[in-house]
């Protein structure tokens, strides 16, 4: 058995991943193609991985959990704030998600669009990939506070790093119906958080305690 499907059996399947199209990504997307070289021995270790510029990968588990609880469905639009190596990404197409990721440090930004082409995955205004189970990933590098305006509304949205407050842009760009998932906190204490874009209001539930890099930028001063 691979690495790879070690991981999804033992880390994800031994825990409460239980979503077949999550569990299927997982198995799909090769983690190692999007960390340095130097990270591989890491790659399907049960923990997060340094990626440079003081960002990590985030932990299988937590990939899979965030994913799952998203609900995504083939089609939907979602908005990623935080590409960081693209991995995440990588998972979202491969649920069949139209996919739209902001990453604040140029260079990640570099990274990630080399990482998702090179694991042969469709990035909007490169060659086309043959493969149409996947669904396009649009790439931005700048400040994601303010979202992706010009594309709203996303039918889902989730954060891959903490502010200590919910972006008030990123609610106004959720559709209704929709699901934003989020860490919120500080260095100290960080909640993974959902909120849904209910008819009578906005409903949050509080999924557990995590540990995610600051969300820097205009996040800082707000």
């Amino acid at each position: 058995m691979s690495a790879r499907q070690t991981m999804v059996e033992q880390q994800l399947l031994g825990r409460d991943i239980t979503d077949p199209a999550v569990i299927g990504a997982m198995r799909r997307v090769p983690r190692h193609l999007f960390m340095p070289e130097s990270s591989w021995p890491l790659a399907y270790h049960d923990g997060p991985a340094p990626i440079g510029h003081g960002q990590t990968i985030s932990q299988p588990y937590i990939v899979a959990l965030m994913t799952q609880t998203l609900r995504v469905q083939p089609g939907m639009k979602v908005l990623e704030i935080g590409t960081g190596s693209g991995y995440q990404a990588a998972v979202l197409s491969a649920l069949g998600a139209q996919v739209y990721s902001v990453e604040i440090v140029p260079e990640l930004a570099a990274w990630a669009h080399g990482a998702l082409r090179g694991a042969g995955f469709p990035v909007v205004g490169y060659e086309p990939v043959a493969d149409a189970s996947l669904g396009p990933v649009h790439l931005r590098q700048g400040d994601g506070y303010r979202g992706w305006p010009e594309a709203a509304p996303f039918d889902r949205i989730l954060l891959t790093a903490a502010p200590d407050h919910v972006p008030q842009p990123l609610k106004d760009q959720l559709a209704p119906g929709g699901r934003l998932l989020l860490p919120v906190g500080d260095d100290d204490r960080q909640e993974l958080l959902l909120l849904t874009n209910e008819p009578t209001g906005w409903r949050e539930e509080r999924i557990l305690p995590v540990m995610f890099v600051p969300m820097t930028g205009e996040a800082q001063s707000r």
